[in-house]
């Protein structure tokens, strides 16, 4: 039977498109910031969300989305002023929002550990058709803000200093951007799970970057990759009945690692090329001078110089 005769199949796959654009659209940035890991913090925060949508019997992905916003200030906030303790309150913050996300689920009456397991590591039978409209209203504004915005977050991700002189804003867009991956990671976790959002933001885009330097081009890759392994791992989810965060990820890890082996002959066969063509527009310069590059100057004397003063020439 065909994949697009179950209509949560239908859900599952918009969703998985969804999340292959988002996620390396705000990854690049996380990954030009030196903050690889920031979307597996923000993964453990939003878990509180989780477990407080099935208390007050609300919708998860919503109470996770303000949750993890919530948390992702407060990384900002740790950032900025955090000195000596600042990487111990992370921690608290990461783990303490996973324990509550448990603790929280545990008390609730409509939650229970298989409902924990489908947001950890995602599932696609239990995308809704309310999941999906909150995933493209999600979807829709981390596309605007890392497409519309992105010579500015460029600018703030490559030099701080700069991007303050030349009078950016930078706190606000450093808010812009955790915000941004707070919101993803929520948008993905119902394809791909809180725990592993994070693999989905920084694998693509390392991947991109074997074959390309370009910002643009490395972009354009890294959506391209999670789009396709998005869809990859949720078809081969659905036909060989295994969990689809995990298997999305693996099919990323196997993209970099075939990428990461092609780049080295394509790099050394450009540094052949473009050593061949600055040999071609070398200009040779003689090793010595051959006498014929001499030039003798002779002298007239004034003898040989005569003037016929009485014709007054």
């Amino acid at each position: 039977m065909d994949i697009l005769d179950y209509a949560f199949m239908q859900r599952a796959l918009i969703a998985a498109v969804l999340v292959g654009i988002t996620a390396p659209a705000i990854g690049i940035y996380l990954v030009q910031r030196r903050q690889a890991l920031m979307g597996d913090g923000i993964g453990h925060v939003a878990m509180t969300g989780v477990g407080l949508g099935f208390l007050l019997n609300a919708s998860p992905i919503w109470m996770a989305t303000a949750v993890a916003v919530v948390g992702s200030v407060a990384i900002e906030l740790i950032r900025w002023y955090g000195k000596t303790h600042g990487d111990i309150a992370l921690a608290m913050l990461f783990y303490g929002g996973m324990a509550g996300g448990v603790m929280l689920m545990s008390m609730s009456d409509t939650g229970s550990n298989a409902n924990l397991v489908t947001y950890l590591f995602g599932s696609l039978n239990t995308v809704s058709p309310q999941d999906v409209t909150t995933i493209c209203v999600l979807a829709a504004f981390v596309v605007l803000v890392t497409v519309g915005l992105r010579r500015q977050l460029f600018a703030i991700c490559q030099d701080e200093e700069f991007a303050r002189v030349t009078g950016l804003p930078v706190r606000l867009l450093n808010l812009l951007v955790a915000v941004t991956a707070a919101v993803t990671v929520t948008v993905a976790m119902r394809v791909v799970g809180l725990l592993l959002v994070s693999a989905l933001m920084v694998v693509p885009v390392a991947a991109a970057q074997q074959l390309s330097r370009s910002f643009a081009m490395t972009f354009a890759l890294a959506v391209l990759i999670g789009v396709t392994v998005s869809l990859s791992g949720a078809v081969t989810s659905f036909y060989v009945d295994v969990p689809s965060g995990p298997t999305i990820v693996l099919l990323a890890i196997a993209i970099f690692i075939a990428l990461a082996l092609l780049a080295g002959p394509l790099a050394r066969k450009r540094a052949r090329g473009s050593a061949a063509t600055a040999e071609r527009c070398t200009l040779e310069v003689p090793a010595a001078r051959v006498p014929q590059d001499d030039v003798r100057v002779q002298a007239l004397r004034p003898d040989t110089m005569t003037t016929d003063r009485t014709s007054g020439r």
